[in-house]
C-alpha cells in the first residue's frame, strides 16, 4: 500500500489537504472517500487503519481534512455541517475528474452524517458505511452550544474535547438545517451501520434510529468493547475489513486479468512508461509485485528482486526442515530463518582466491522452536543447506535466453 498527497480546491477556493491510499499494486478496482469525525483530521490513526485495510480489498481511498481542520485551509467556524457536505461533493468531483468516480462513502461520527447527506446528492455512489454516526446532525451541539451566548452573533472561543475552537452563532444554527432522518429514509442505497454499544460520545440508540429510518438493503454490525474514536488499533482494522467485505457485494466483480506464462513457470512484466520499476509477476495461479526501494528511485510497492531471492531460499529452507523433522519424528514445532544478501570482499571473508574480488554473500540464521537437543539442531542446520533452492544458488547455473518474436 502506498499513498499520494493531493491538494483539492473546494468551491470556496480553499485548498483541502487529502491523501489517496492505493492498493499494493497501485491499481485499484474501486474508489472510496473517507470523512473524518467532528474536530478530527484525516491523520487520525483509526482513519488511516480503516483506509489502509480497505486497500486490501482493491479500494483506493481518499481521506481528506474538512475546511479549517488538519492541514486544510479555512477557519473552523466555516466548517459547519453543510460546508462539510460541500467539501465531500467537491472532493468527489475532483476524484471523478482525475481518476474514477468513487462509489463508496465512509464516514466516522459526524463524518458519517455528512456522507449520508452527500450520498443522497451523488448518483455515482453505490454504497455508504457509517461508524459511530449520530442519527441527527444537531447531536453534536451539546459539545459547545452551552458555551456561547445566544445573543452573541460574533466569534466566540469554545472548548471542544479539550481543544479551543473559534465558532459563531451561524455555526451553531447550521446544524439545525439538515433533516438527517428524512435524508436516510429517502436514500435508497445500501447502508452499513457500525456502532459500539459502549460509545459514550454518540450513544448506541443513534445506530438504532438510523437503522429504523433506513430502507433495505441495510446492515448493522456491533463494535463490541470499542470506544467512539476506535483508539484500539484492532477495532479500526476490524472496521476496515468488515466494510471492505460488505461493500464488494455492491460493486461489479472485477476478474484478475492474468498474463500468459507462454508455457513457462512464470512471467514478469514491466510497463516502463507507466510503472517505473513496479513489476507484475504471475504464475498460473498467483500474482506478485516486485519493485525497488525509494532510495534507488523505485516506488517500493513490493519486495526487491534480491528480497524475492531471499524469500525463495527462506521458504524452501523451512519446508525442507519441516519434512525432515517429520520423517525423523522430532519435536520441531516452529522454525524461523533470517536471510540477508550482500556483496563482501574475499579478504573480509578470509577466502583464498586467485584474484581478490567482491563476492555474493548470503547470511542464513536459524531459530528452532521445540524440544530439540544440540545434536538435533546441528543436524537441522546441515539439512538447511540441502534444500533445492539453496543447492541451486550454490551451484553453477546454465541460462538459456531467447527472444519471443511478435
Amino acid at each position: 500500500m502506498k499513498s499520494a498527497k493531493l491538494k483539492i480546491a473546494n468551491r470556496k477556493g480553499l485548498t483541502l489537504n487529502a491523501s489517496l491510499e492505493l492498493p499494493a499494486n497501485q491499481k485499484p478496482n474501486y474508489y472510496a472517500i473517507f470523512a473524518h469525525c467532528f474536530t478530527c483530521s484525516s491523520n487520525l490513526k483509526a482513519v488511516k487503519n480503516i483506509s489502509r485495510s480497505l486497500t486490501q480489498d482493491g479500494f483506493a481511498v481518499v481521506r481528506f481534512d474538512f475546511t479549517g481542520l488538519g492541514r486544510s485551509e479555512g477557519e473552523f467556524a466555516d466548517s459547519h455541517f453543510s460546508a462539510n457536505v460541500e467539501d465531500l461533493l467537491d472532493v468527489h468531483a475532483y476524484i471523478t475528474q482525475n481518476y474514477e468516480a468513487p462509489g463508496l462513502l465512509v464516514g466516522h461520527s459526524l463524518g458519517g452524517a455528512a456522507v449520508l447527506s452527500a450520498a443522497a446528492l451523488i448518483d455515482a455512489v453505490k454504497a455508504v458505511a457509517t461508524v459511530g454516526a449520530p442519527s441527527t446532525v444537531g447531536h453534536v451541539k451539546h459539545l459547545f452550544s452551552h458555551q456561547i451566548d445566544q445573543k452573541d452573533k460574533g466569534n466566540v472561543e469554545v472548548n471542544i474535547g479539550g481543544r479551543p475552537f473559534v465558532i459563531n452563532q451561524d455555526f451553531v444554527e447550521e446544524f439545525d438545517k439538515t433533516d438527517l432522518p428524512a435524508t436516510v429514509k429517502s436514500l435508497r442505497k445500501p447502508l452499513l451501520i457500525l456502532h459500539s454499544p459502549f460509545d459514550k460520545i454518540v450513544g448506541i440508540e443513534n445506530a438504532e434510529q438510523l437503522y429504523h429510518n433506513a430502507r433495505h438493503p441495510k446492515s448493522f454490525v456491533t463494535l463490541d468493547n470499542a470506544d467512539h474514536l476506535l483508539n484500539d488499533e484492532k477495532d479500526s482494522i476490524y472496521v476496515g475489513e468488515i466494510i471492505g467485505t460488505w461493500a464488494k457485494r455492491y460493486f461489479p466483480k472485477i476478474e484478475n486479468v492474468m498474463l500468459s506464462t507462454e508455457g513457462e513457470q512464470l512471467v514478469g512484466h514491466l510497463n516502463i512508461i507507466e510503472d517505473n520499476f513496479t513489476t507484475s509477476i504471475q504464475t498460473k495461479n498467483h500474482s506478485l509485485i516486485a519493485d525497488e526501494p525509494a532510495s534507488v528511485g523505485g516506488s517500493d510497492f513490493g519486495p526487491s528482486p534480491y528480497e524475492y531471492l531471499n524469500a525463495a531460499l527462506a521458504a524452501c529452507t523451512v519446508m525442507t526442515l519441516k519434512m525432515y523433522a517429520e520423517r525423523k519424528k522430532w519435536d520441531l514445532q516452529e522454525v524461523f530463518v533470517y536471510i540477508s544478501h550482500s556483496k563482501k570482499h574475499s579478504d573480509d571473508l578470509q577466502l583464498v582466491v586467485d584474484k581478490p574480488k567482491y563476492l555474493d554473500h548470503i547470511s542464513k540464521k536459524l531459530k528452532f522452536v521445540g524440544n530439540l537437543d544440540a545434536t538435533q539442531k546441528e543436524r537441522l542446520k546441515e539439512i538447511s543447506s540441502r534444500c533445492p533452492v539453496h543447492k541451486t544458488i550454490a551451484s553453477e547455473v546454465i541460462f538459456e535466453t531467447n527472444i519471443i518474436q511478435d
